[in-house]
């Protein structure tokens, strides 16, 4: 089920301000060449080149490109970066944090923040078209507010938009006001309150941040039963609170769409192994070990019709554009929220980008809150995702040296690379705790593991792994 009119997807109303980047996409609406997964990265590219900031774009050859840039660092950064410049657009990274810097810069130039404070006059003398930010914490930073003041259109909703993530007891409420099912859950400001609720519902409960921030002084914690929750309730940070959401199990599964004029245009359904080691043992890593996605126009899952589409006044109310992501667990045969982001997410961003023929244009209208035309690569039906982690992960207390990472043969997939940087000749060495994602499509969910699996073995680095298991458990969605 394609909740936007059907009609909607054969055609673009472009504004006056969009004019300037129409014709380069009709001029290379045709030239799309990713019917079949691209090669990427058979040898290490060499870094990119910082442009001067009074260089404009230029061409003799008609309209420039789209000028793109990214908020943010590593993996995600650098794959969103790459996939928007093969679809043609010139692409430039922000680096919001301080690791992960090399990778992006193999896709374009990229802007430290100790040099530069602030994006804002960047995005001026780059003159940027769009703002594609990897993260939410953009909007508490310094210079968010003077962003906003620019009208630079950003591939995220704003104000209003964002609480939906942001505040999680938010997400609750407004589940509980348009009757989408969400677990039993509760506010406490301190351990004495979270206990005393312990007590009067004695059941397991997911222990989270209140509001939602990679700074958050609580990252999210299973407890599968209520003496877990018990003993966790004493030694968590409460500097912000506790949420304490009902454990309703392991049935998880995701569900990515846009929302841009009003409407909910549903794009892929995705999964991620959360936790770091083969069989869903260990802890919940601080990023999943591995993903899957298939194309799903057609919300063959019911997520969206369940879990999305429900909040369509909401959206339009608030006059929400952006991406929206669902988290869900399957329960009585019914889908229970767990929670909503709105980012296309660490695992899956770089995939859902790759199945469409048209990236830049569909991230482009949707910052303008436009109607979309989302057209997907014929042929590229699933892609999974493999993560290297790298020594000690995922205990990142500890440390090992920065050692070499080796490319033994090329790969025919998509490689992201996330805490490596140069060693000064040929190489790459290690600089955290989680090397690179390996990336990769196929028509079946068989053929995309597979190539991928092909892949991420061609990549050495002492005391790193992978699970050999994506796709094995959890899938289809709704499964254990």
């Amino acid at each position: 089920m394609t909740l936007a009119p059907r009609s909607s997807y054969f055609s673009l109303a472009f504004t006056d301000k969009s004019a300037k980047w129409k014709g380069w996409i009709e001029h290379n609406s045709n030239n799309n060449r990713s019917d079949s997964p691209q090669s990427c990265f058979a040898r290490l590219p060499r870094r990119a080149r910082n442009p001067t900031l009074n260089l404009k774009e230029t061409s003799s050859a008609g309209p420039r490109p789209p000028s793109v840039m990214v908020l943010g660092v590593g993996a995600f950064a650098h794959g969103t970066a790459q996939i928007l410049k093969d679809a043609g657009a010139t692409v430039s990274t922000y680096l919001t944090r301080n690791y992960g810097h090399y990778p992006p810069s193999l896709a374009g130039a990229t802007y430290a923040r100790d040099r530069f404070p602030s994006p804002c006059p960047l995005l001026k003398e780059l003159g940027v078209d769009l703002v594609v930010p990897m993260s939410i914490d953009w909007a508490q930073a310094p210079w968010g507010e003077e962003l906003l003041g620019l009208n630079v259109p950003i591939f995220c909703p704003t104000g209003e938009g964002m609480r939906i993530e942001r505040d999680r007891d938010f997400a609750r409420q407004t589940c509980e006001g348009f009757h989408i099912p969400f677990p039993q859950a509760h506010l406490a400001p301190n351990r004495l309150a979270a206990e005393k609720l312990l007590e009067e519902h004695p059941l397991p409960f997911v222990i989270k941040n209140p509001l939602c921030s990679p700074t958050s002084p609580i990252h999210t914690i299973v407890c599968e039963s209520a003496a877990d929750t018990r003993a966790w309730l004493r030694h968590i940070d409460y500097a912000e609170g506790a949420f304490l959401q009902e454990y309703l199990g392991r049935r998880e599964a995701g569900h990515i769409a846009l929302v841009s004029g009003g409407e909910i245009w549903s794009l892929v359904t995705n999964q991620e192994y959360k936790r770091a080691f083969a069989g869903n043992l260990g802890i919940i890593a601080g990023a999943p070990l591995g993903g899957l996605v298939e194309k799903d126009p057609a919300d063959k899952y019911g997520l969206a019709r369940e879990l999305l589409l429900p909040l369509r006044p909401w959206f339009r109310e608030v006059n929400y554009h952006g991406p929206i992501q669902v988290t869900a667990v399957r329960r009585q045969n019914k889908w229970h929220v767990i929670e909503y982001n709105i980012r296309t997410g660490v695992t899956s961003g770089a995939m859902l980008l790759r199945l469409l023929a048209n990236p830049v244009e569909t991230l482009l209208a949707t910052a303008q809150n436009k109607t979309l035309a989302p057209r997907f690569v014929r042929g590229r039906n699933f892609g999974c995702s493999l993560t290297l982690a790298g020594y000690g992960y995922p205990y990142i207390q500890i440390q090992g040296p920065r050692l070499p990472v080796e490319v033994t043969s090329p790969l025919d997939c998509d490689l992201w690379w996330n805490e490596v940087a140069s060693d000064g000749a040929a190489g790459l060495v290690a600089t955290g705790h989680r090397i690179a994602d390996v990336v990769a499509f196929g028509a079946t969910l068989d053929q995309a593991i597979a190539a991928a699996y092909a892949n991420i073995c061609k990549i050495r680095s002492l005391g790193s792994y992978f699970r050999p298991d994506i796709g094995r458990t959890l899938w289809p969605p709704g499964s254990d």
